[in-house]
């Protein structure tokens, strides 16, 4: 039987964390909800989440010279069990048998999970550092408590993105599915149809990570995408034709199914009062196949004011549209790096062109 853990997790809270917390220190400015990491974070967990680092967990946020008095007093005062479930337990990154109550200060928590010291204003680089994973282990999870209201402005500064940023992003994802749009039916017609379904299985997933953009939501991480991107208020609506792309057998329906799903993410992003010409795609060439319409990303592009992101690169976009390996995209000293040092390298600012046919 499934056992909700956010119910869990406020239970334990309310019923026994939060005494103890109180007891020793009555007055402490805090936050405490269940942040972080987690399928239950997202409200996504099922029987099979308990098989691994799931059980009695919570954030709990405190200053900073606080944090290490109240992580010892909850290891000597919690008792071995709450609701028959242990207190204390190894993890996959920890194989310690301890308490699982994370005790940090606001600001640190947030910035180790974003990548992005959120001491200073942000400058543009530090919002294509954050992926949408690393926003929702800040703001997807229940807040149980916040009394100094410090994680409450962390979590509205995180609503979404500048709105220039914002059109950036929206562009690059249009750049990315042109980029590869008309190698569907041209490895189809070289005899690959492997690779066809290979560049259609990339498409579907930038519309995807498009269509949590143009909804204005963060995306979360892989395993979840798609249970997600079906619950998107507009952008659900592509969700047949995308589903319809990767089940197709020949490349002509492969590819009227993407351009379908274009079509109905333009729609969305024309309700999202985004810039959105007449058609999503366009013949390529002489040839028989579809690219995206120049005029989508132009026209969002062409409304970008911050100097700051009219200087970025063309089609390049936040570091998990370019980035797909789980060893950097999970941690956010490394995609401040790798942003970092993009940022460093790229002196042509021009637009970068589809790859050779």
């Amino acid at each position: 039987m499934h056992t909700d853990a956010l119910d869990l997790a406020r239970s334990y809270w309310d019923t026994l964390v939060e005494p103890l917390v109180r007891g020793r220190r009555p007055g402490l400015a805090l936050a405490a909800g269940r942040l972080g990491g987690g399928s239950d974070v997202l409200g996504l967990d099922d029987a099979m989440s308990q098989d691994h680092d799931w059980g009695l967990r919570l954030t709990l946020l405190v200053p900073r010279e606080h944090v290490a008095g109240v992580r010892d007093g909850l290891e000597s005062d919690l008792p071995d069990t709450f609701q028959g479930r242990p207190t204390r337990f190894a993890t996959t990154w920890d194989a310690r048998v301890r308490h699982r109550v994370e005790v940090a200060d606001p600001d640190d928590f947030a910035t180790a999970r974003l990548g992005v010291d959120v001491t200073r204003p942000w400058v543009v680089a530090d919002w294509l550092t954050l992926t949408g994973q690393s926003v929702l282990e800040v703001t997807g999870g229940p807040v149980f408590v916040d009394t100094a209201g410090r994680l409450g402005a962390l979590r509205t500064r995180l609503t979404w993105y500048p709105d220039d940023v914002w059109l950036h992003v929206v562009a690059c994802d249009w750049q990315r599915i042109d980029q590869e749009l008309p190698f569907v039916g041209r490895c189809a017609q070289r005899g690959d149809d492997l690779g066809s379904r290979v560049v259609a299985g990339r498409l579907v997933r930038s519309a995807l990570h498009l269509g949590f953009l143009l909804d204005r939501r963060w995306a979360p991480y892989p395993k979840w995408t798609g249970t997600v991107f079906r619950t998107l208020p507009r952008a659900s609506a592509a969700w047949p034709a995308l589903s319809a792309a990767l089940g197709a057998d020949g490349w002509q329906a492969r590819e009227r199914a993407l351009c379908d799903a274009l079509d109905v993410l333009l729609d969305v992003q024309r309700a999202a009062g985004l810039p959105a010409p007449e058609q999503a795609t366009r013949e390529f060439h002489d040839r028989p196949y579809r690219c995206v319409d120049p005029a989508v990303p132009d026209a969002l592009l062409a409304q970008v004011q911050d100097p700051a992101v009219r200087a970025l690169a063309r089609g390049v976009g936040s570091v998990e549209q370019w980035v797909d390996d789980v060893d950097v995209l999970a941690h956010g000293e490394r995609r401040a790096a790798v942003v970092a040092g993009l940022e460093a390298a790229l002196s042509d600012r021009g637009s970068p062109g589809r790859r050779g046919a």
